[in-house]
């Protein structure tokens, strides 16, 4: 979320998905909130575009009208800017004191509920236990080693590496890559779950001391951990988008399989949204630098020395064709050099370099739109400080995302242990 509302009169639209679409000569523009208090997308037309540009929040009314009209040669009467805008408004789109309204009150009863409920329970995965258990045992694919590659190790599990992609999609990599921790998590005393933030701003680092909840149990966070890396971060920022936590996927999709590998039982829990690193991607500068981020890793660092811990980045890896932007479909030649693009950032990973790891993106501006940089970096740099952990590759797939099968989502399953 942004910091403040724009005033009365001057519109500005809240940060959004935002999705060009071309269908039989007819351009739309989808709108979809990632917070969720648009729970339908919004559909425009396409000629709509200027007016969305200039609701930044510096305008009135008057001056979007004739900024369209000089800029776009896009006339609208007064009237139909008024319903325009009024529209936006009623599905809590612009970011004014109608949604900050929502806004605190959605926090509160967030925060008054027993546990963060499931969002994703009976849409994305089944709602009853046993038959998500079921489900979750359907995509394992048994036998199906191809991926597999790097040392391994002998040792205890340290990290995972997790998609966090639909499991429609996702599943054979999820039922791969989760079961290799079963034994591991037996004996964990702490599990820290970095996930993708969505709708998080750059180098955000957001908490939640709401336990997490799935049909298949409920894990408790620590929290004098969660005080302490508050402490870290600072309280107000650590907290700002607590609400974010409410409908975000990554975590929940994880700690699902958290769930189904404990068996029923339970381990605290740390679950951690992640904004982007664009900025240091597009800076050239090295985000071990951030003081931010030094003082999260250095908590984190201490609880991992006091108590056996386990750490999972819940992450895809790149997005790319014209679904995200790239002006081509990606052909099977296109597909193979993803691949070994792909290939280069996860041998990094395999050595638990963080920094080679982020410049392998970093040289290209990241260009394959890693989903899931800031959850991977973290993760490697806390088993760089824990010292001895080694990944193996145990899955890796391109999923498509579109009809047409030019645009892909890459992920991997990753399992770090010591070296003995």
């Amino acid at each position: 979320m942004t910091d403040s509302p724009s005033p009365d009169g001057f519109p500005k639209l809240r940060p959004l998905d935002v999705r060009w679409i071309e269908d039989k000569r007819q351009e739309y523009i989808l709108l979809r909130d990632p917070l969720g208090f648009s729970p339908e997308p919004v559909v425009l037309a396409g000629a709509a575009a200027p007016l969305l540009a200039m609701c930044d929040g510096t305008r009135d009314l008057a001056s979007i009208r004739a900024s369209a009209e000089l800029r776009a040669g896009l006339s609208v009467t007064p009237a139909q800017l008024e319903e325009f805008v009024a529209s936006l408004d009623r599905h809590l789109l612009l970011d004014n004191g109608r949604f900050r309204g929502a806004v605190n009150q959605a926090l509160a009863e967030y925060r008054a509920a027993a546990h963060r409920p499931p969002a994703l329970a009976g849409r994305a995965y089944p709602q009853e236990p046993h038959q998500l258990s079921r489900a979750l045992q359907g995509y394992g694919r048994p036998g199906d080693t191809s991926a597999q590659s790097g040392p391994g190790g002998t040792g205890r599990v340290m990290g995972l590496l997790s998609p966090h992609i639909d499991y429609a999609r996702g599943g054979p990599v999820y039922a791969q890559s989760w079961p290799l921790l079963a034994e591991d998590l037996e004996q964990a005393e702490l599990v820290v779950v970095l996930g993708t933030d969505h709708a998080g701003g750059p180098g955000s680092l957001t908490l939640t001391r709401k336990a997490y909840g799935t049909p298949l149990g409920v894990s408790p966070t620590d929290p004098d951990l969660v005080d302490a890396l508050a402490k870290a971060i600072g309280p107000d920022e650590a907290f700002a988008s607590e609400l974010h936590h409410r409908n975000e996927h990554s975590v929940e999709l994880a700690t699902v399989w958290l769930h189904h590998a404990l068996g029923g039982r339970t381990t605290p829990m740390v679950p951690v949204l992640c904004g982007s690193m664009h900025r240091w991607v597009s800076n050239g500068d090295n985000p071990a630098r951030d003081g931010t981020f030094q003082r999260f890793l250095s908590v984190l660092g201490d609880a991992m020395a006091r108590r056996r811990t386990v750490v999972v980045a819940a992450g895809d890896l790149a997005h790319v064709g014209p679904a995200f932007g790239d002006p081509a479909p990606f052909d099977d030649g296109a597909k193979a050099r993803l691949r070994e693009a792909d290939r280069e950032s996860l041998a990094a990973m395999q050595k638990v370099d963080a920094r080679g790891f982020f410049t392998t993106l970093q040289r290209e501006k990241d260009q394959r739109r890693y989903c899931g940089l800031t959850p991977i970096y973290l993760m490697l740099r806390l088993l760089e400080q824990a010292g001895g952990a080694q990944g193996q590759l145990v899955s890796y797939d391109q999923c498509p995302a579109d009809e047409q099968g030019g645009s892909v989502v890459s992920i991997a399953g990753m399992v770090f242990r010591t070296a003995g």
